[in-house]
Formats: C-alpha cells, structure tokens, sequence
C-alpha cells in the first residue's frame, strides 16, 4: 500500500470512529442542548479563503463568550473539516491557549494557530465546524450559531486547491525516508542527518519558509539543540531547540537572499546529531545518524 493510501486509510478510519463514538448518546444530548444556555460563539477566519492541499494556512478562533456563561472545567476545542457530502476529513482539536475556565461572562476569546493542510483526496468547498468537549468523559457543550447537530456548528467555509499549485520542493542530501504514525497516517515526517539540503525553482520574489519540526535535544551531546537555516552563505534563521515540544518557523526570504539562479539550495543544519543505536537513554536500536524530525516544510510567495 502507498503512503498516500496510507494516509487516505487512516483518515478515513478515524472518521469512522469519530462519527460511530458520536452516535452513541446523541439523542441523549439533544435532549439536554434545549435546557443548556450556550456558553459562547464560535467563529473561524482563515488568511486566506483558498489553500492548495499540503500547505500552511494561518486561522485565527474567536469566541464571544455569553454574559451569564459558567464554565464548569477546561474544555478541549472541536474543529471538524467536512467535505461536500459532510463526510468528515480532518481535525484541528485543541486547548485554547487560555483555558476556559478563566473565561469571563461577556468576554470576546481569540487566538492564531498555524495548520497545515493534509494533502487529502478532495479538492473543492470543505465546511469548517466547530464545538467544545470535556477533555474528561467527551461530554459536549452547547455554543451559539449554526447548529448542524450533536453540538456542532458551522462556523465557515475553505476552499482546498490542488497540490500542483505549491512549489514543489526536492530533499536532496541528509534525508532519510518518510515515516508515517502507526496510530495516526495523517502524521508523516522524515528525519534529517547533521544536515540536508532542499531545493525549488526560485520563483525571483520575496517568500515565506515554513518549517514545522521536532528534535531529541535530551540525546544530544551539546544542548539545546541548536537549529540554524542557510540559503547559500546567508544565515536566514537560528533558534534553539530546548525540548521534545514541535515548533513552527515562519521565516521571510527576500528575493535578493534568493539569488538569481533559476534553482535555490536551502541547507537545514540541526546543530548535532545522534545514533539511537549507540545513544543507552534512546533505547533503540536504530543505526541511523539523526538530527531534526520535519513534519512539514513549505515556500510561499509572499
């Protein structure tokens, strides 16, 4: 099976489980949403109306929160994309940043997160629904809007654009094979050596480079892990990596740090390496050399 079957399984599975989990105690909860006031109302925006499959899209959540709401416990954020015949495809679930029980009565909740959008088999309107649930037994709360049933509402609308519209990237040196979650085919990463290098056509405009990534700074020898970002000999990022936490750059290149050649090399130097075989606290026996895990890479023209 390929990877992008894989994928398209998993996917596919999960909202099996999601939607079956959903129908057991659902006309229990619609019987009780009559005599429960909605604690707030939800609202989705993302940058941009349009995304091509695989690429990062900047959303901002809002919730205006009812002047008589009492929140109970911190809950968890329901985010559903659904496709044309509602069938659902993926999920941005998540903890507000603030937690929800020192939300105030009347006060308007908002926050950015950056996702980035699995290269699934749709293209088309997707519709974005969202919710709230107890992190503890799944019991959701009643919000405001568009009610579409179970406590979920509708809160917009984006439309997915084909991969072909991205520019496309080429792992050259110091990448090993992709991986894929054994729980979750959605999740997909390759690991880097000490460094690996990308390369795409220089679209001769100024762009931003997305970088999604983990490391292991507790199994290397120099900590933290010192993470640095080249395009020829111009350095156009370093950060740290002080835990085991992923973390997203959002780094802007000018087209003069581009260059004028018709192909740009991007270097990724993960500031160390480590081989899990030869490391005791990695427990593995994995020969490989290792230096950061990308989950995602991407260029966009500004």
């Amino acid at each position: 099976m390929s990877l992008a079957d894989r994928r398209t399984a998993g996917l596919v599975t999960a909202a099996a489980l999601v939607f079956a989990a959903l129908g057991v105690g659902s006309a229990a909860c619609s019987r009780k949403a009559a005599s429960e006031p909605p604690l707030a109302t939800a609202s989705f925006s993302p940058a941009r109306s349009r995304a091509p499959l695989g690429s990062p899209l900047e959303v901002t959540y809002k919730f205006v929160v009812a002047p008589d709401a009492k929140f109970a416990e911190d809950y968890r954020v329901l985010v559903h994309f659904m496709d044309s015949d509602d069938e659902l495809m993926w999920t941005d679930d998540h903890i507000p940043p603030i937690p929800t029980t020192q939300w105030k009565p009347g006060q308007t909740v908002e926050y950015k997160r950056t996702l980035f959008v699995p290269v699934y088999p749709y293209i088309g309107q997707a519709t974005v629904r969202a919710g709230m649930y107890s992190g503890k037994d799944g019991h959701r709360v009643t919000l405001g809007g568009e009610s579409v049933g179970l406590r979920e509402y509708k809160v917009g609308t984006l439309e997915l654009l084909p991969q072909s519209e991205n520019i496309f990237l080429i792992y050259k040196d110091g990448w090993h094979p992709a991986e894929v979650a054994q729980d979750n085919a959605a999740v997909e990463w390759q690991w880097t050596k000490k460094t690996a290098t990308l390369a795409f056509k220089n679209p001769k405009r100024d762009v931003w480079f997305y970088l999604n990534l983990d490391g292991r700074p507790d199994l290397q020898a120099k900590q933290p892990q010192e993470v640095t970002v080249t395009v020829g000999d111009q350095t156009i990022d370093k950060f740290a990596l002080a835990d085991k936490e992923s973390v997203i750059r959002k780094v802007p290149i000018t087209a003069q740090q581009l260059g004028g050649a018709d192909m740009v090399e991007l270097k990724i130097d993960a500031g160390g390496s480590f081989i899990p075989a030869q490391t005791p606290a990695a427990k593995s026996t994995d020969p490989r050399e290792l230096g950061v895990r990308v989950f995602h890479a991407f260029v966009e023209p500004k």
